[in-house]
C-alpha cells in the first residue's frame, strides 16, 4: 500500500475457520455430476446484516492523536493496519506502538501487523520474522501482506506465507493487497483480498470480476484514496455495490494517502456504522 496499497502505502475480525464450499457442475457423456470443491480458509464470520460494511484503516501513522480519534470512535473501526518500519515490524519492539496496540485491542479493534512482500520478491524468511516479532512484541497474530502479486505465478510464494502464518496462530486472519482482482486462485489463500487500492476518480471504470459473487462481501476490501469530502457518500456507496465488505476512504492524495485519518472521518465512519442499523 505504500503509494497506493499496491505498490507501498496499501499497508479482522478474529473468527473461527470457515469451510468455503463451490459446487461445480459439470456435464460430462450426456449425463451431470457435481463435484464439491472444499475450500479451506480462515474466513470472518460476516456481520449480522450482511448489507453492513466494516471499516478498515490503514494507520500508517505514528502513535498520537489519529490513532486516539480512531480508537475512540463509536463505533470503533473493525480493523486497523499496524504498520511500524514501512516494510515490516523492525528489529526492536516500539514502546508507544506497544501501549497504542494495547489500547486499540482493548477496544475491540483487530490490529493487523503490516508486512511488505515485494510482489513476492522480499525472502519468506523476511516476512516469517514480521509475523513473529508483530506477536513477540505487540500481541498482533493477524497480518496484512502489502505488495501482494496478482498473478497465478507466484501463487506458491503466497501460499507458503498464509499456511505458516495460519500454522503459527491458528484462527488468524490474512489480508493480501494486489490493489486489484488478482487470479481467482488467491481466494483460496488469503482470508480477505483488497482488490481495489486506488483513487476516486478511477474508481467509476472499476469492472468486478463474475466470479466475485461466489463469495462473501467479507472476503474482499477497498481503499479509494484522493476522494473530495462532497463525493464521500458516493464512495461508500459504489464500494458497496461493487461488494467490498471491507472499505476505507479518505481524501489523502499520493505520494503518502495514509499519513492521516480523512479530515472527514467522523462522518465517514457514522455513515459506514449507518448501514447496520438501516
Amino acid at each position: 500500500m505504500k503509494g497506493g496499497w499496491s505498490e507501498r502505502f496499501p499497508r479482522l475480525l478474529r473468527r473461527g475457520n470457515r469451510l468455503a464450499v463451490a459446487a461445480l457442475v459439470i456435464a460430462a457423456a450426456g449425463a451431470v455430476t457435481t463435484v464439491l470443491a472444499i475450500e479451506a480458509v480462515s474466513a470472518p464470520d460476516p456481520p449480522a446484516n450482511p448489507a453492513c460494511q466494516s471499516v478498515v484503516v490503514p494507520a500508517y501513522f505514528s502513535p498520537g492523536t489519529d490513532w486516539t480519534r480512531a480508537v475512540d470512535s463509536q463505533p470503533a473501526p473493525r480493523v486497523m493496519i499496524l504498520d511500524i518500519t514501512g516494510v515490516g515490524a523492525g528489529n526492536a519492539p516500539d514502546r508507544r506502538f506497544q501501549e497504542t496496540v494495547r489500547r486499540a485491542q482493548a477496544a475491540g479493534i483487530t490490529v493487523m501487523g503490516y508486512s511488505a512482500t515485494d510482489y513476492g520478491q522480499r525472502p519468506v524468511t523476511s516476512v516469517e520474522a514480521d509475523v513473529q516479532n508483530y506477536a513477540a512484541w505487540y500481541g498482533v497474530t493477524d497480518i496484512f501482506l502489502d505488495q501482494s502479486a496478482s498473478s497465478s505465478s507466484q501463487l506458491a510464494y503466497y501460499r507458503d506465507l498464509t499456511s505458516y502464518i495460519h500454522r503459527l496462530h491458528p484462527g488468524s486472519t490474512v489480508m493480501l493487497n494486489p490493489g486489484t482482482y488478482p487470479d481467482r486462485q488467491y481466494m483460496s489463500i488469503g482470508d480477505i483480498v483488497m482488490v481495489y487500492e486506488n483513487s476516486y476518480a478511477n474508481l467509476g471504470d472499476l469492472q468486478v470480476p463474475s466470479w466475485v459473487h461466489d463469495y462473501p462481501a467479507a472476503r474482499f476490501a477497498f481503499a479509494i484514496y484522493a476522494t473530495p469530502g462532497s463525493r464521500l457518500g458516493d464512495a461508500i456507496a459504489q464500494s458497496r455495490r461493487r461488494h467490498a465488505g471491507y472499505v476505507y476512504v479518505t481524501d489523502g492524495t499520493q505520494p503518502d494517502p495514509y499519513s492521516t485519518l480523512p479530515g472527514y472521518w467522523s462522518s465517514e465512519n457514522s455513515a459506514i456504522a449507518a448501514q447496520c442499523s438501516a
